[in-house]
């Protein structure tokens, strides 16, 4: 088996927690995607300290596919910290993420690349989530208290794909398990003069299980970080 390249062209980090059911169908489907799209990539797979068999999984598809590898948290550091994790191991000129449960395909990636040409920051947004009345209103109660805190943001919900250049010229600070350094990056590189732009995409049904992402810790984390980085914004108004 051949290794990745060191430089790829793309990185794909698969963020996963508890997934063994889903991961194997998941890598491969990418990596099959991956593959047609005639670039050089790699897939990280970020095993977010899954009590499951997911580490298993893992080392299964690193045998099987090539440009594959994997980190493990030895525990559960949440939606924050797989994202700071592939932020520091992606090694791809563009990045993006991909939940390994299945929900959003992977031709997500050949619709955005030629934005990639115009564009550093390339965002995914969702025009109708089929979900539960619960489900839609956390989602549009935290669009609300993001507009309130921050002003006008760029449209996002899902898959981003990005130079990953950007993480070196934009510092972050958002700590936690939320998905706050996510929100951090994308409104400090629409306010440095990145050139951004969201698309819409769509999304599937779970292959099995359920998601773990709306819950009361992680939306506690959230608004934690969210109104410590805003009165960080404001603290800065004025400053050099």
């Amino acid at each position: 088996m051949s290794a990745p390249p060191a430089s790829p062209e793309l990185t794909v980090c698969i963020l996963a927690f508890n997934e063994a059911e889903n991961l194997a169908a998941t890598v491969r489907e990418l990596h099959a995607a991956l593959t047609a799209l005639h670039r050089t990539f790699e897939l990280i797979l970020i095993n977010d300290g899954s009590t499951d068999g997911t580490p298993q999984v893992a080392a299964d598809l690193v045998a099987e596919l090539s440009a594959v590898r994997v980190v493990q948290h030895p525990v559960n550091l949440g939606l924050g910290g797989v994202y700071r994790t592939g932020f520091a191991e992606a090694r791809g000129e563009f990045v993006s993420f991909f939940p390994a449960d299945g929900q959003f395909p992977p031709d997500i990636l050949a619709q955005f690349l030629p934005h990639t040409a115009t564009h550093d920051l390339v965002l995914g947004y969702l025009p109708a989530r089929p979900c539960g009345l619960a489900a839609r209103f956390l989602s549009w109660a935290e669009r609300l208290i993001l507009r309130v805190l921050l002003g006008p943001l760029p449209r996002f919900q899902g898959v981003m794909l990005f130079r990953r250049e950007l993480l070196a010229r934009i510092p972050l600070h958002s700590q936690g398990r939320g998905w706050m350094i996510v929100m951090e990056f994308i409104i400090k590189a629409s306010r440095s003069g990145c050139r951004v732009t969201s698309l819409p995409t769509t999304v599937r049904p779970r292959l099995s299980g359920e998601s773990k992402v709306k819950n009361l810790r992680t939306i506690a984390s959230n608004l934690r970080q969210l109104f410590a980085f805003a009165w960080q914004c404001r603290q800065s108004i004025g400053k050099p």
